[in-house]
């Protein structure tokens, strides 16, 4: 168990070794269990927490806002056009002044540079920054699936079946973040992960490198198929979600938008569920479009962890700023 925790940002799961989620996980299951018998536990009071949008937000916002209420502490939501950052003050200046005011700060930003831009408020911060989701990670949302995965089939997880599939979500290109984050986390804890998808529906060749390199040193497995059927077959875990072409279109949404509409079918229904295993669960991060990613069938089956996988965001949120949001002096 580490203990060294206050002030040090999450931008990436990979900034955080295993050992240090390890910790993260047993005082998440400690605040759970409190939240459960409703005892008290301020272990932020009088903290000022700032939540700084740049698009809007379900799950995230509040279960950091309720998170932090809920740790005796307080949290400001922001948007860049209820600051000065739409007019152009710099992520140094920004964060300068909040650094002065208050304790920790989630940014969520998933426009093209979300996360240079985040990376920048990270190196004059002094107070922990966040990663409420940009356009290449979404820490907090993977962290609690691992945990929400770990409820379920203990915690060792070696041999298990993870399968991350694109889904045929319409309407909008939605970043890689979500996909990035679970092949680069679940392989280091043992997982085999399956990534799915049709072609020109890759991931940034980067965040596959560090997918086979921590299922390499985890002695687990790693490999991309093009068909949901294959990948669904023994799975223990299905997690489906969309995702954009980026890498084969960048910022050409028309361009996304015909991709997608030309791969239907990549949806999760009950003849999918039952390739994978009887024990399996299915996952998704929500909002689940139903019965286009998602049958109203399965969302709402006895496998579908969804409720459970959204409130673990705030117990684990919880636990995230109950370890980084104390005297930020002590930094190292």
């Amino acid at each position: 168990m580490q203990t060294h925790f206050k002030g040090k940002h999450l931008l990436c799961e990979q900034d955080w070794t295993n050992e240090e989620l390890e910790t993260l996980f047993k005082v998440t299951e400690d605040l759970k269990m409190k939240y459960a018998m409703d005892v008290p536990h301020e272990l932020c009071k009088n903290k000022s927490l700032f939540m700084l949008f740049f698009e809007e937000s379900t799950r995230t916002r509040n279960a950091f806002e309720c998170g932090i209420t809920q740790l005796g502490g307080h949290a400001n939501y922001l948007t860049p056009k209820a600051t000065q950052i739409d007019h152009g003050e710099t992520a140094k200046d920004t964060i300068e002044v909040l650094s002065r005011m208050g304790h920790g700060i989630g940014i969520r930003n998933t426009l093209v540079g979300g996360h240079k831009w985040m990376a920048e408020v990270a190196k004059h911060a002094k107070i922990p920054v966040y990663n409420m989701q940009c356009d290449i990670w979404h820490p907090t949302q993977s962290i609690c699936d691992l945990y929400t995965i770990r409820e379920k089939f203990g915690t060792d997880l070696r041999g298990r079946k993870f399968v991350i599939s694109w889904t045929s979500a319409p309407n909008y290109v939605r970043p890689l973040s979500m996909a990035q984050s679970l092949v680069a986390l679940m392989p280091r804890f043992g997982l085999d992960v399956t990534l799915a998808h049709p072609e020109k529906f890759d991931l940034m060749p980067e965040v596959i490198e560090m997918a086979k390199e921590n299922a390499r040193k985890a002695g687990a497995k790693f490999e991309i198929v093009h068909d949901m059927d294959q990948a669904c077959k023994d799975a223990d875990i299905i997690y489906a979600k969309g995702w954009g072409p980026i890498m084969h279109v960048g910022n050409d949404e028309e361009a996304g938008l015909k991709l997608i509409d030309e791969n239907p079918g990549w949806l999760v229904d009950s003849r999918r569920m039952k390739l994978a295993k009887e024990s399996a669960i299915y996952m998704h991060c929500m909002p689940a479009d139903r019965d286009v990613e998602v049958t109203s069938e399965v969302m709402d089956g006895p496998q579908s962890v969804l409720y459970d996988q959204a409130e673990n965001r705030m117990h684990t949120i919880k636990a995230l700023m109950a370890l980084t949001m104390g005297n930020v002096a002590s930094r190292r």
